[in-house]
């Protein structure tokens, strides 16, 4: 077969219909991508507002809104907040026990497993509102279903307890991701790796120790990054309790959202979402270098 040349690719399209192929593709990514992000970073160094003056005509204000916002005791109290949501809900929740349902259903087979299975991946499935309005029906302190199921008329959860509230929210909504990962990664542990540890005397806890572990742990690495990523930028809470009672759950894409829309600060908005998009690259980054760790480890 004749080697492609400059105007033929492998797949015989040419250059002329390989670019035309692509062309949409590249449209769409410019359009909602590369131009949002684009204009992202150009309104954070403006004093851009909604209203007012600032909204006709927005000064440059450079590395401004950055230094205002690293000096904000309401900012780093949002991240405080985001860091406690994400320990809470993806890492000990969704993570822990997505991987707790999943070593417990391993061995099941039958309608048991089929069932728990089905309602946990139906609270993944359901749009968030509809879940938001599910969670304030329950935790409701005139009537709601908890409140009877414990017999503590008039608890206001969402007011006394709102970080312990959109922590066991979003723990429900997501545990079906890592179980379904975690399922599919226990598969793939040789049945007769865990015979011989048990042969040898190894209770469970040191066959998950000593056996499982080692194997999955690059489906734990990835789980952990991407439900630490999805709950670090989840902005569903806001149904629950809209970042109050003063502030008390205010994490930080709510918080963006309070700044930029509900008080008109576009510009420091937009900031703040950069300073969030820099978390997230050092979030992957450290994932990366673990993985990247783990596979230069022989054996």
């Amino acid at each position: 077969m004749a080697p492609a040349t400059s105007q033929t690719d492998a797949a015989g399209l040419g250059r002329g219909r390989a670019v035309a192929f692509a062309l949409p593709a590249l449209v769409l990514i410019g359009v909602f991508l590369v131009f949002p992000a684009i204009w992202t970073i150009y309104l954070g160094l403006t004093d851009y507002r909604l209203t007012g003056p600032a909204a006709a005509d927005p000064r440059l204000v450079g590395a401004g809104n950055y230094v205002t916002a690293l000096g904000d005791e309401r900012f780093r109290g949002s991240v405080w907040l985001t860091a406690q949501f994400v320990l809470g809900s993806a890492i000990i929740g969704q993570a822990g026990l997505g991987f707790a349902l999943a070593w417990i259903m391993r061995d099941r087979r039958g309608p048991v497993r089929r069932l728990v299975e089905a309602l946990v991946l139906l609270s993944w499935i359901l749009p968030g509102s509809v879940v938001a309005f599910l969670w304030i029906a329950l935790l409701d302190r005139d009537g709601g279903t908890l409140n009877v199921l414990l017999g503590t008329p008039g608890a206001a959860w969402l007011l006394d307890h709102p970080m312990l509230s959109i922590i066991v929210f979003n723990t429900w909504r997501g545990t079906a991701f890592s179980m379904m990962l975690y399922s599919a990664a226990l598969e793939n542990v040789p049945p007769s790796h865990l015979e011989t540890a048990r042969l040898a005397g190894a209770s469970a806890f040191q066959q998950l120790r000593d056996v499982v572990l080692p194997r999955i742990k690059g489906h734990v690495l990835t789980n952990v990054l991407l439900t630490s990523l999805w709950t670090f930028n989840d902005f569903t809470p806001f149904l629950l309790t809209a970042g109050g009672p003063e502030g008390r759950s205010e994490i930080l894409p709510v918080y963006v959202y309070n700044v930029a829309l509900r008080d008109g600060q576009l510009g420091f908005g937009a900031a703040v979402s950069l300073l969030i998009l820099v978390i997230n690259l050092v979030f992957a980054l450290a994932y990366l270098r673990l993985l990247r760790d783990r596979r230069e480890v022989p054996g």
